[in-house]
């Protein structure tokens, strides 16, 4: 343990020193630590991937509907969402501003793909909670994608799942939609967001 702890220690600062150092002394670097630094090399690639998540970016319109409770018909507010590339296009970033039951709502996300897993995430976080969401799921080429989210619910104190889904009807136009359980326990329709990219 110690061992691997030490040559990741060295291997992140070779990363740190920059690809120079790595050339001008490669007899000190081992074969174990030269493995070692391709793989942190590969995994902080972007790749096709990120450059799909790229594609996204723009400023958008929304329209959300939220059920409060099963049969009974949603609540529709308006709102808009930016989304940016960030960290050498590796990750991207969406803010949104809206209503929520009346009030001001803001929130933050973070969607990326880990070359690692293989598998895309994401992280949200808004002005109604204090406590994070954190997802991961699969997208095909077209961006539709299929999320599992799990956050601490308020009323249970309890970790809660939620099934999140994206598609896009054309290029410009992306639906996410949320599910949850029900006060039966059964999934329900939590919310739909229609995003619509301005020109």
């Amino acid at each position: 343990m110690q061992r691997t702890t030490l040559l990741s220690v060295a291997v992140s600062a070779l990363l740190l020193a920059g690809p120079a150092l790595a050339q001008d002394t490669p007899s000190a670097m081992t074969p174990e630590m030269h493995a070692m630094m391709e793989a942190y090399q590969k995994a902080g690639t972007p790749g096709m991937e990120h450059g799909r998540l790229a594609s996204m970016a723009g400023t958008y319109d929304l329209v959300v509907k939220s059920w409060h409770a099963p049969g009974a018909p949603p609540s529709t507010d308006a709102g808009t969402a930016t989304r940016r590339m960030i960290l050498g296009n590796r990750v991207m970033l969406e803010e949104v501003t809206s209503q929520m039951m009346g009030q001001p709502f803001s929130g933050q996300g973070l969607h990326g793909f880990d070359n690692v897993t293989g598998k895309h995430w994401g992280t949200w976080n808004d002005s109604m909670s204090t406590g994070l969401m954190v997802s991961e799921g699969t997208c095909d080429a077209q961006l539709t994608c299929t999320y599992t989210g799990t956050h601490n619910d308020p009323v249970t104190k309890k970790p809660q799942s939620n099934r999140m889904t994206t598609r896009w009807t054309d290029k410009n136009t992306e639906v996410f939609e949320m599910y949850g359980p029900g006060p039966d326990g059964k999934e329900t329709k939590m919310m739909e967001i229609t995003y619509k990219r301005r020109p």
